[in-house]
């Protein structure tokens, strides 16, 4: 439905950009896989927030989280809508984290980051500008944009074809890069929206794109490492980092494979530092689907050609190194065991890599797999 409303805002977006004045998240019910019923009800609530607020249902987005198969109460969340517009919308902060609190399911605290940056107004004066955003999804957490919803906002005054440009390139660089479990979903969404309402000029140069982007980046990166943090039942963040790759899709696919590997995740949860996981989880590697390479930076016909091919990895030039210490360079290295144990045992592990090919780095971001994951999945919808 979001898809088709930005469609009808801008038919050459594609479904991918266009025009809106709201956003509408629930909770706790997918909407996915309710048929042709599930549509209506996405409708019905598309028409209810554009009369609360005075505008089209084509100038609404939503997004929907939670249990697959199960209908929205919609009559409730009318209710809702009506009483919400009416008294309930404000500019605080106080605000922007009761909407943070409401995206969330499993979840075990809000995620939230913020950027503040410069950009030039008409007569070329610097001006403050925010990006800032929010977002939830802490299982069902895997490439092809990860388990989340995210709602990204700047008072920057940028055109939908930029806005979107900017997103693809950031999200191939964070959210595409993060894994908690294996598992993809239903229901990845992230809108990026942009009010104009800071005063700097629309976004022409290339300077001026180059530094939002990188701000848009930095707050997808916060979110994406915050996700991962909270992954269910998790205790430890995971940070792959690769360097020496041939080119930019390689290194992140690399890295990708380590944070998504079951084996790596439990032997970071056992913290063990078994370093021939790693190495058989980046022999696992390939590149991920064209749409991915593409929003990446690579030309259609190569990301078509290289999508899913699997990554060459020269053991004799690699070298990997688990939370600071050195463990294999071309050939198993001596270190300290218990050490390398001790130097684990922290809130966040960092696993490098070097591939010894090229100049390209990449980073991925994941968590252990602990008992607990499997005990909250264990009995999801009972």
């Amino acid at each position: 439905l979001s898809r088709r409303h930005l469609a009808a805002t801008m038919a050459g977006g594609h479904g991918c950009y266009g025009w809106t004045d709201a956003v509408r998240s629930t909770s706790g019910c997918a909407n996915a896989a309710t048929g042709a019923q599930g549509e209506e009800d996405q409708l019905r609530l598309a028409g209810a927030l554009a009369t609360a607020l005075g505008t089209t249902p084509e100038r609404t987005l939503a997004l929907s989280t939670g249990l697959i198969g199960t209908r929205l109460p919609v009559e409730l969340i009318e209710r809702e809508i009506r009483s919400l517009v009416a008294d309930g919308l404000d500019r605080s902060a106080t605000d922007l984290l009761a909407a943070a609190d409401a995206l969330t399911t499993t979840d075990t605290r809000r995620k939230l980051a913020t950027i503040s940056l410069e950009l030039s107004d008409v007569r070329g004066k610097a001006m403050p500008v925010t990006v800032t955003g929010i977002a939830k999804g802490v299982g069902m957490l895997h490439p092809r944009m990860a388990t989340m919803l995210s709602i990204v906002m700047t008072d920057a005054d940028v055109d939908p074809p930029l806005l979107h440009e900017l997103l693809s390139a950031a999200t191939a660089r964070t959210w595409n890069q993060l894994s908690v479990d294996a598992d993809t979903s239903t229901n990845d969404t992230v809108f990026l929206l942009a009010s104009g309402g800071s005063g700097a000029a629309r976004l022409t140069t290339a300077g001026d794109a180059e530094a939002l982007g990188r701000a848009i980046e930095g707050v997808a990166r916060s979110l994406a490492r915050q996700q991962a943090a909270d992954g269910e039942g998790a205790t430890t963040l995971i940070t792959c980092q690769v360097t020496g790759g041939r080119d930019a899709p390689e290194a992140r696919a690399v890295a990708r494979a380590i944070v998504s590997s079951s084996l790596v995740k439990a032997a970071v949860h056992g913290r063990d530092p078994n370093w021939g996981r790693i190495v058989a989880a980046a022999g696992n590697a390939a590149l991920p689907a064209a749409p991915v390479l593409a929003a990446a930076g690579l030309p259609d016909d190569e990301a078509r050609a290289r999508a899913g091919t699997p990554v060459s990895i020269d053991v004799d030039g690699l070298a990997i190194s688990i939370a600071g210490t050195p463990v294999f360079d071309g050939v198993a290295l001596p270190f300290d065991r218990e050490q390398a144990r001790a130097a684990m045992d922290a809130a966040e592990i960092l696993l490098r890599l070097d591939l010894g090919a090229g100049t390209a780095a990449g980073e991925a971001f994941g968590c252990d797999l602990s008992e607990r994951y499997v005990v909250e999945n264990s009995a999801y919808s009972t």
